[in-house]
């Protein structure tokens, strides 16, 4: 009995922090893909209304700065569990990886309630919200306090039962899997055949000067926000698009989420059109 407690302290040590950081990595996915990009209730600066971060080109900056951090500490995470790979095979090792990993899950979206949405307020859960407070509380408990509770409960059977063999590499291989997966969705290409795109021009880049770009390429704009920096357009040929930072553009984006994440501001923005118009 001494030997198996040893054998699982010891298991429990080495996984601990590889479970943690890939636990905050997935948890930063989720949020922003599904938050900032699917649901699109808000970016990470939705609640700063001071320049520059009001611009809606800092804001997509910031979501892009937010997710490289997610994508070095999944690395730094799937770096720890490679040197941890020959306690793969001991007794507990699964429960205790995929334990630290709820644990790391929940703790980063107490982490971002407490500091982003309450301290700071840089940001709430659903900004159109009249109640954003009941928001913050739902995503708290569903996806905090309820996953560090599952991991605690999942890390007492491991620690009681001495841990389950047999399944831990698959379980470590499926883990990194889902990390790299996870940080690499907002990147497909729309199944739709890709004509759409999001174009985000630099600054000093005239309404004018943008729309001729787009017209050399023989793009058909769909959208564009109120100061002429941001245009959703339509092309005959996909290929094309990549002409477009040779004119100024920042970002030309033919993801389905990308494409999604601009929603938001559309209604805003044909209001802003039809008053100057």
């Amino acid at each position: 009995m001494p030997d198996r407690q040893a054998a699982s302290f010891a298991v429990a040590s080495q996984l601990k922090w590889a479970g943690l950081l890939l636990g905050v990595a997935l948890s930063g996915f989720f949020d922003g893909i599904v938050l900032h990009q699917l649901l699109q209730w808000h970016h990470l600066l939705s609640a700063v209304e001071v320049a520059p971060w009001r611009d809606l080109r800092m804001q997509i900056l910031a979501d892009g700065a937010f997710h490289v951090l997610m994508y070095i500490v999944a690395v730094a995470g799937l770096v720890l569990l490679c040197k941890a790979r020959r306690n793969f095979a001991l007794q507990g090792a699964d429960r205790y990886l995929l334990a630290y990993t709820l644990t790391g899950f929940g703790a980063w979206n107490i982490l971002d309630a407490v500091v982003f949405h309450w301290i700071t307020g840089i940001h709430r859960i659903k900004m159109t919200s009249d109640q954003p407070l009941l928001w913050d509380l739902f995503w708290f408990f569903a996806f905090g306090v309820l996953f560090i509770a599952m991991g605690h409960a999942v890390k007492r059977g491991a620690d009681a039962a001495g841990g389950a063999s047999g399944r831990t590499p698959a379980a470590a291989t499926s883990l990194g899997l889902l990390v790299a997966a996870s940080g690499a969705l907002a990147a497909l290409a729309p199944a739709n055949g890709g004509n759409d795109a999001v174009v985000v021009f630099r600054p000093g880049i005239t309404a004018a000067q943008a729309f001729n770009a787009i017209g050399r390429i023989d793009g058909k704009v769909t959208w564009v926000d109120g100061a002429g920096a941001v245009w959703a357009i339509k092309l005959d040929q996909p290929a094309t698009a990549q002409a477009l930072y040779r004119s100024g553009a920042l970002l030309v984006s033919r993801s389905a989420i990308g494409l999604g994440c601009l929603s938001w501001t559309r209604t805003a923005a044909h209001a802003s059109t039809a008053r100057n118009t």
